[in-house]
């Protein structure tokens, strides 16, 4: 083996001490990170005091994200308040339980307050300034958050310019009344709307099998918040049935609302890693991977996809495009699929008490009408 040379092994031990402006940051806010590929249940997870917020929380960096983006869980106690903020980042925050209010302003004399519960979804624009309250004077109030706080902070690597900045971002917020409002809600289309009072009453109800789209019955709701910058979407399906295998971008964060299951990713050349869902678990899918979503209980499942991954393009400045991957799309078919797959599939539902559906679309399904 060659030795190092001294400047080489400075080298090393400089790129091995190094930390990014992102993790520096996160060291002086005083949290712990959880890593991984998943939360278990973000319901329960512990939470640490945060002095500069206020209330308790933690950071959430899965290797899914691959730095584009994060989640922070928090918490607000009973009758409190955490401590107004702002950041030239975008978050999006899903309410876990509890129930409380949030004050937004760009103007000091002109604030708006706008009142959640559990299941809210709403998006906090660049720049202006928040507070989170708790109404409840018996129990906290829990949410969590995705942010694109990593890719900001590294490429400024300066926090007075981050979390201190003038300027306003006029084309996306300027206190204007309303903004927190659910617009007309249509089912079955593209919503803009920077708000959400419920996402599981917003989110259309699975109605029976079939091959279109994701498979399986798959139906969801397509959330644009802050005025059409940021995509997300919730996404339900049918007790006994599961999803194509897909692929998109880095950093969406699959926060599960009901149903228990599975899903399975892996890269083109590498083995499937599984995932283990229940309410509460949280996963991201790496950019490329190919994923597909498996319903193993008894209530059709819900999740709820936070983030900006479909909207970052592929190499070359492609999207991900949802045709099969016989036709140079990002999606396979039941048939294109290895057997075993949805074979393991079906046995374990079949131990649980759960009834195979996927005989009329997928040709490795043993349950055939």
């Amino acid at each position: 083996m060659t030795e190092l040379t001294t400047r080489e092994s400075e080298s090393i031990r400089e790129a091995e001490a190094f930390k990014s402006a992102y993790e520096l940051w996160k060291e002086s806010e005083g949290l712990p990170t959880i890593r991984g590929l998943s939360v278990a249940n973000c319901y329960d997870v512990e939470l640490t005091p945060w002095k500069s917020r206020g209330g308790s929380g933690i950071f959430v960096n899965l290797e899914g994200t691959g730095g584009f983006n994060d989640t922070y869980i928090a918490e607000i106690p009973p009758k409190g308040s955490l401590n107004p903020i702002k950041h030239i980042y975008d978050e999006l925050v899903f309410i876990l339980r509890g129930q409380g209010a949030t004050t937004v302003w760009i103007d000091e004399s002109r604030k708006q307050t706008f009142e959640w519960r559990e299941r809210s979804y709403f998006a906090i624009p660049p720049n202006a300034w928040y507070q989170h309250h708790n109404l409840s004077g018996t129990d906290p109030a829990r949410y969590v958050a995705m942010t694109a706080a990593p890719r900001v902070i590294d490429t400024f690597k300066d926090l007075e310019f981050v979390f201190d900045n003038p300027f306003v971002f006029k084309n996306r917020f300027t206190g204007e009344d309303g903004y927190f409002q659910e617009t007309e809600y249509v089912p079955r289309r593209t919503w803009a709307t920077n708000f959400v009072f419920d996402v599981l009453a917003r989110t259309p109800q699975p109605a029976g099998v079939s091959n279109e789209g994701r498979g399986g019955g798959t139906v969801a709701t397509v959330f644009t918040m802050i005025n059409g910058t940021v995509k997300s979407h919730s996404q339900a399906w049918p007790v006994g049935t599961h999803s194509k295998f897909h692929r998109h971008g880095p950093g969406i964060h699959v926060l599960l609302l009901r149903g228990q299951g599975y899903s399975l990713m892996r890269p083109d050349d590498g083995p499937n890693q599984r995932v283990d869902w229940q309410p509460g678990t949280m996963f991201v899918p790496p950019e490329g991977w190919w994923h597909a979503h498996y319903s193993t209980g008894h209530e059709p499942p819900l999740f709820l996809a936070i983030g900006w991954g479909s909207d970052k393009p592929k190499p070359g400045g492609k999207q991900y495009v949802y045709k099969s991957v016989k036709l140079g799309g990002d999606q396979y078919e039941f048939e294109d699929e290895d057997p075993s797959i949805h074979r393991e599939w079906e046995a374990e539902i079949a131990r649980n008490g759960v009834q195979c559906l996927m005989g009329s679309v997928h040709p490795y399904c043993t349950q055939k009408d």
